[in-house]
């Protein structure tokens, strides 16, 4: 059984002013970087959010990275078919 501290908590947000996507881990913020990275995500349009497992979270992460390229690239992808990405790192 898997416990809460085996995932991590994300969110992929558009920035306001550049319009970039962006993505924040935050159960992986440090104190020194929580606040600033919590109000950026707060101030940006919400697209996706969600818990990776934490095992294998880096293939996750690479996969978050794939999808923040080809949004940023203009790709317009639903936050059903990120889900369909991410599929094999969600915590069941």
């Amino acid at each position: 059984m898997p416990f809460e501290s085996d995932k991590v908590m994300f969110e992929i947000y558009r920035e306001p002013y550049q319009g970039r996507f962006r993505v924040v881990y935050f159960t992986e913020l440090q104190d020194h970087n929580k606040e600033t990275e919590i109000n950026r995500a707060m101030a940006g349009d919400h697209f996706y959010d969600g818990f990776i497992r934490n095992y294998r979270k880096d293939q996750a992460k690479e996969a978050i990275s794939r999808i923040l390229d080809r949004l940023n690239d203009g790709e317009a992808l639903t936050a059903a078919q990120v889900e369909q990405e991410l599929e094999p790192f969600i915590p069941a």
